[in-house]
């Protein structure tokens, strides 16, 4: 997968970690164990943020932090 420039909460979950494997601790950090799932892994952020009750804008916003933060270090 092509690197993107930000991670938007209309992305699915597996595209996400697919562009950092660091991102799936973000998600495991918001209690959000559906990177477990198969089924967890084809939701948009949005949606699994809803499922989690997660605020989805602080989630996104976690993400890009971590990505960019790896991008860098790269």
């Amino acid at each position: 997968m092509k690197k993107i420039e930000k991670i938007t909460k209309d992305m699915i979950i597996d595209d996400v970690i697919a562009l950092d494997e660091n991102l799936g601790d973000v998600f495991m950090g918001f209690g959000m164990h559906c990177i477990f799932c198969h089924f967890g892994l084809e939701e948009t952020v949005e949606e699994a943020a809803s499922v989690h009750e997660v605020d989805v804008d602080f989630l996104v916003k976690k993400l890009n932090e971590v990505y960019e933060q790896d991008m860098k270090n790269k």
